[in-house]
């Protein structure tokens, strides 16, 4: 088993901190300086674990004074009200991007009178059915849900049947179940993943491997999109160009996967990564090894979310709308819950751009013209 991040390391003691009452509310955490001692780590891994609690909430920046406690925001319930019950179910609430997407829902179904029941799945099938199970228990009027592994059979579709025998609508975000054929708001994946290399063919780039997570729909639109990006682009496509892994590598193996980069006797010049999280994770491990980004190596991720740009390193990524995706889902599933089912909206599916930072260069000799 591969050792945990070290800014996971240091986000996790902060968090013990904050649950032991060790750092109360409104209180000034550790400087950068003495974070950078206790924990015997980099000042740029300090900031990576800042920048994530911050984004959490948890932690707050003034200018000047340093970094502190958040004091708990505990917003006040409206009154729960009949036929005005909205479930949602992703895969993750407190991490990544899943905040700004749940923060657009809960904005548009709160001031419109809604009431919200939360849960996550983690991921995990057998999660998803106690969350499904749950929320028909609790007779939600609408059904707002990030699929779970998505690439495969889920053994749960009869729930989403019984949603549509009581004709209690739902929606699925960011993928959806291709056994279902449901409503949906996505990001075209697939072009997302095309632009992504596209870019890095554009720069000079032509041994560029990718690095896809395959048990959900968007890894494999996005591994999809890569491969398009090559034969377009008339680039040989070898054996060792793509490097899959799943849910469960990201916590045990991702690292294993990542050093079979270093083995590969033609180390890439680029890299697309499935998203932010797993290009943060390259280049650290990258730097750790010897390597620099973008010197060495050009990192693309995608997401652009917060993590593109905590690190000294700003990542060039794919976009995501996040916030407006919460938003456009809350106000689908509202129309759908007020008319009864009879309107029929449609999926929307977002059109992806590329972020340049400078995580990624030209190859030397070669000139961009416009």
């Amino acid at each position: 088993m591969s050792k945990p991040a070290k800014y996971m390391i240091v986000i996790d003691k902060i968090k013990e901190w904050i649950a032991n009452g060790d750092v109360k509310p409104g209180e000034k955490i550790y400087s950068e300086n003495e974070l950078t001692k206790m924990f015997n780590v980099s000042r740029h891994t300090i900031r990576q674990a800042v920048g994530q609690l911050v984004h959490e909430g948890l932690l707050y920046r003034e200018q000047g004074a340093g970094t502190f406690c958040s004091t708990p925001n505990v917003p006040s319930k409206p009154p729960q009200m009949a036929g005005k019950n909205i479930g949602i179910i992703t895969t993750y609430i407190s991490d990544y991007i899943f905040p700004s997407i749940i923060r657009g829902m809960e904005s548009y179904l709160t001031s419109n009178g809604y009431s919200l029941t939360i849960s996550c799945t983690d991921n995990d099938l057998d999660k998803e059915k106690q969350c499904l199970e749950a929320m028909l228990s609790r007779n939600i009027d609408g059904l707002i849900i990030e699929p779970t592994k998505s690439s495969g059979y889920n053994p749960n579709i009869h729930y989403y049947l019984e949603l549509e025998r009581r004709n209690i609508p739902y929606l699925m975000i960011n993928q959806y179940y291709s056994q279902l054929n449901p409503p949906y708001i996505m990001l075209d994946d697939e072009k997302g993943g095309y632009i992504a290399t596209d870019y890095l063919f554009s720069q000079g780039h032509e041994k560029i491997i990718g690095i896809f997570k395959t048990d959900d729909m968007q890894g494999v639109l996005r591994m999809k999109g890569f491969i398009r990006a090559f034969r377009e682009n008339n680039i040989p496509f070898l054996n060792d160009t793509i490097i899959s892994y799943t849910t469960e590598d990201l916590n045990n193996g991702l690292t294993d996967k990542l050093k079979e980069i270093l083995e590969n006797p033609a180390v890439p010049s680029g890299i697309i990564c499935y998203n932010d999280e797993v290009a943060l994770t390259t280049i650290n491990f990258l730097r750790e090894n010897g390597y620099k980004v973008p010197d060495d190596i050009s990192i693309v991720g995608y997401d652009d979310s917060h993590l593109a740009e905590v690190s000294e390193v700003k990542i060039t990524s794919v976009t995501h709308p996040k916030a407006k995706m919460g938003e456009d889902a809350a106000k689908w599933i509202v129309d759908a819950v007020e008319n009864n089912g009879a309107s029929k909206q449609e999926s929307i599916i977002y059109e992806p751009e590329l972020v340049i930072r400078n995580s990624t260069k030209v190859l030397e000799g070669l000139t961009i013209t416009e």
